[in-house]
């Protein structure tokens, strides 16, 4: 079978499910209260596609060359029984990676269970390690230390290497930058320290907000040395160091300061059935109406293939500050 390749000759690699836009966290910079309060309308369950549609869909995409996929939300954990739909998505031939995102605040018993369901990797979202930084940050009070031991509890039952996604919002959190390195290096996970983004329109991003890359690098250096290393392969986001003295690997995913778009390789579709070639895509292309009117595998393939071959995608390459007003889709409801 033919790979599917875009128009800056991007393949077709990684797939990104939402499961839901619905989360039990209220992060300042993804879902606000002032936006996502008690009132907040989030989706009807019969908008959501059905775990058998994103099971047709992941097939199709596999077929196109996509060898990894990871579930998104929202909080995917909200999804219930989501373990059934990480046991489809395991026995689907060509998979090479199956990972999950998540906050890590739900009751340590699921991860025994995605792991018997196929889940290779765990991903957990933490911002500090001191409670009144995290709690202000989560905006729903959940403490620390509940998401240590979903970390802990991940690796132990082989979902590793665990790796935790940090998001740095300058006066908010850089303080926390050192310990959360120093802490997951001597616990030998994988740190990944994310520059503050402009996704969505609740979030009121500004670049003043953002400590970048090179930042964050100099402040790492300067106290644990460290050095680059080889990508593991063409189009992962993250810039990968290592600690000189051996101890272990530290990433920093430079979105905004040093752009990555020449080497994305990334499908999203999000928690309606919309597919999106862009984290921030102003429109997506509706896969939920193909899967419901009852459109074959090649249908769904050829549909896929001509949005992929359209692909011009380069939003973070070309941001400056006459894209912060263009219109975008949330972070919830897209993935992350």
């Amino acid at each position: 079978m033919s790979h599917a390749i875009d128009q800056l000759n991007r393949p077709l690699h990684d797939l990104r499910i939402s499961v839901t836009d619905r989360c039990n966290f209220r992060c300042t910079y993804c879902m606000p209260k002032s936006v996502f309060g008690r009132d907040y309308q989030f989706m009807p369950q019969d908008q959501l596609l059905t775990f058998e549609e994103m099971d047709r869909v992941a097939r199709v995409f596999v077929d196109l060359g996509v060898r990894k996929i990871r579930l998104t939300g929202g909080e995917p954990l909200m999804r219930r029984d989501l373990e059934s739909l990480v046991s489809k998505l395991a026995l689907i031939p060509g998979t090479e990676d199956l990972a999950l995102t998540t906050n890590g605040s739900f009751h340590i018993t699921r991860i025994q269970s995605l792991k018997d369901a196929g889940l290779k990797r765990m991903t957990v979202s933490l911002d500090a390690l001191d409670d009144a930084t995290f709690m202000s940050m989560n905006d729903v009070d959940f403490p620390v230390s509940k998401v240590l031991e979903w970390i802990d509890v991940s690796a132990n039952a082989g979902l590793g290497p665990v790796k935790i996604n940090m998001v740095v919002k300058r006066g908010v959190n850089e303080h926390a930058i050192l310990p959360m390195a120093r802490y997951f290096r001597e616990h030998c996970h994988v740190l990944r320290l994310i520059e503050y983004m402009d996704v969505g329109h609740s979030n009121g991003w500004r670049m003043d907000d953002v400590v970048t890359a090179a930042q964050i690098r100099d402040l790492l250096h300067a106290d644990m040395p460290i050095e680059p290393l080889e990508p593991n392969s063409r189009g992962e986001v993250a810039e990968r160091y290592r600690y000189t003295d051996g101890s272990g690997e530290i990433g920093i995913i430079a979105s905004v300061s040093q752009p990555f778009c020449g080497d994305c390789s990334r499908a999203r579709i999000s928690a309606d059935g919309k597919l999106y070639t862009c984290l921030f895509a102003i429109n997506g292309t509706d896969m939920r109406g193909l899967l419901r009117g009852g459109a074959s595998a090649a249908e769904l393939r050829e549909a896929i293939t001509a949005v992929w071959q359209k692909r011009v995608d380069r939003y973070s390459e070309l941001r400056s500050a006459q894209t912060e007003d263009l219109p975008k889709v949330e972070m919830s409801y897209i993935g992350g």
